[in-house]
């Protein structure tokens, strides 16, 4: 009986023909492990056949994935051992941690509404002190007077009415006015933090605009000047020349989404105005989910709490990570919002081309990496008029790096210290700490070689310790700051 089995003629599972040496084959041994039998393929096979060919469909049904066949072929992994889990798709257990992460904080928010109530105000968004600040309006109003006085002095220097050495000389006060006035017009009137942030953002930004237009006119008027022209033009053929200064390409400058001057940007051909309402309505959603995170989880949070930095140790621990996740949340939200949201609605409306406003800074496997993603507009601005520039006059690569995070410092302190008129040098501090920590992270990289070691600990250091610390402190300064004052 055993032996009439395996003299039987093996069908072939796709035509139905017969295949004697394979008949052959089998008289002799089993089976070979080697044989990949694809049965479901060929039932898929047969069920595509024609209805003439129903003898060959059953021949197929009747000899498909025989008791005898061998149901391991070949050496395989499982998905999740560490030789194939990088090779599989997560796309499933993304989405489970997606609905995980809805489905807690909905039960989170809905808790906090029942024990608290709605605690957000419209003094969030408008209160009677911001009447008073109107100072601050007008200051705000009257930046654009910085740039026209730098395009004069430009005009005047490419015309050569005025030596370099005095354009120079013009510009260092022009720049340093545009910054330390809105400090003034802050630490003069009393207003509220939220407009003084605004301020001290649009100022920064006008600065940073301002050094780029007139270090790259300076630039072109060295090389247009040069003996060797022709030589440099010849070895850095992306570099445009001109001969004067353009007011045209200045204003658009100073309202594109970029702080590094060109006279021209790569640009879109149309506006496409469905895609920018879509865009409005997001950043209307999400500010005010900022808004609702911020009054209803991180106010209540900082106000029970105390001085990270006096009293008990453990209980600023336990304050920091309860403030974590809230601020977190708020973080992101301002990301999107702002990076993502905002400065593509901006480039949509000028046509600007170049949206390459961040890059996968959530991957960063160290710190330093962290600041070449994060903020791609203030990075290449960086690189352009700090960096390298440092370089070519000999200052080594760790001294460049120090003096590009000392800037970053300084004003990250401006937009912070100088509304909350507190100069604790909290930010300062936190931003020049990013040093040691950015070569313990590469140092971190090289030993265990793997990434997942160094983006845990930016996303530990940097959003779970690092920035509810600081608004601890700022917090605590500030409402120390009310109470001596009154």
């Amino acid at each position: 009986m055993s032996s009439d089995v395996r003299r039987r003629p093996i069908t072939n599972a796709v035509d139905g023909t017969s295949d004697s040496s394979s008949s052959k084959t089998n008289s002799s041994s089993s089976p070979s492990p080697d044989v990949d039998f694809n049965s479901n393929d060929q039932i898929a096979v047969a069920h595509r056949k024609p209805n003439g060919e129903n003898d060959r469909r059953r021949s197929v049904m009747h000899y498909a994935y025989r008791p005898c066949t061998p149901a391991h072929n070949r050496i395989k992994e499982s998905p999740l051992s560490s030789d194939a889990i990088f090779k599989q798709s997560h796309a499933g257990l993304f989405n489970l941690c997606i609905v995980v992460l809805v489905a807690v904080n909905s039960r989170l928010i809905i808790e906090n509404l029942m024990k608290y109530g709605l605690l957000i105000n419209a003094n969030f968004w408008f209160s009677s002190r911001s009447l008073r600040d109107w100072p601050l309006l007008m200051c705000c109003l009257s930046l654009p007077v910085f740039p026209l006085a730098a395009y004069i002095v430009e005009k005047f220097a490419w015309t050569k009415r005025i030596a370099d050495s005095a354009a120079i000389t013009l510009h260092i006060i022009i720049t340093t006015i545009a910054i330390l006035y809105p400090v003034f017009m802050i630490m003069r009137f009393d207003s509220a933090v939220l407009s003084g942030v605004t301020l001290m953002l649009f100022a920064c930004v006008n600065w940073l605009k301002l050094v780029s237009f007139v270090h790259a006119n300076y630039d072109m008027r060295m090389l247009v000047n040069s003996a060797d022209k022709e030589k440099e033009k010849s070895a850095s053929s992306n570099i445009e020349y001109f001969y004067d200064v353009n007011f045209n390409s200045l204003a658009y400058f100073m309202v594109a989404p970029t702080l590094c001057y060109q006279i021209t940007y790569p640009r879109t051909t149309c506006i496409r105005k469905g895609w920018v309402l879509r865009q409005t309505i997001k950043f209307i959603i999400f500010t005010g989910v900022m808004g609702f995170i911020i009054e209803q989880y991180i106010n209540p949070i900082v106000r029970n709490s105390r001085h990270p930095l006096k009293g008990d140790f453990l209980y600023a621990i336990e304050r920091v990570l309860k403030l974590s996740v809230p601020n977190l949340y708020v973080w992101l939200c301002m990301f999107y919002c702002f990076f993502h949201l905002w400065l593509n609605i901006l480039a949509e409306v000028l046509r600007f081309g170049d949206r390459e406003f961040y890059k996968d800074w959530w991957n960063a496997q160290t710190v330093d990496e962290y600041w070449r993603l994060w903020n791609m507009p203030v990075h290449k601005w960086m690189v352009r008029h700090i960096y390298f520039p440092c370089l070519r006059i000999g200052i080594p690569k760790g001294g460049a790096h120090l003096i590009a995070f000392f800037m970053s410092a300084v004003f990250h302190e401006l937009c912070i210290a100088v509304p909350c008129h507190i100069f604790k040098f909290w930010a300062f501090l936190g931003i020049m700490l990013q040093v040691p920590l950015a070569l313990v992270t590469d140092f971190l990289q090289r030993k265990f070689q793997n990434s997942m070691v160094g983006n845990m600990m930016f996303w530990c250091f940097f959003c779970i310790l690092g920035q509810p610390m600081s608004v601890l402190l700022y917090y605590h300064d500030l409402m120390n700051r009310k109470v001596n004052t009154k």
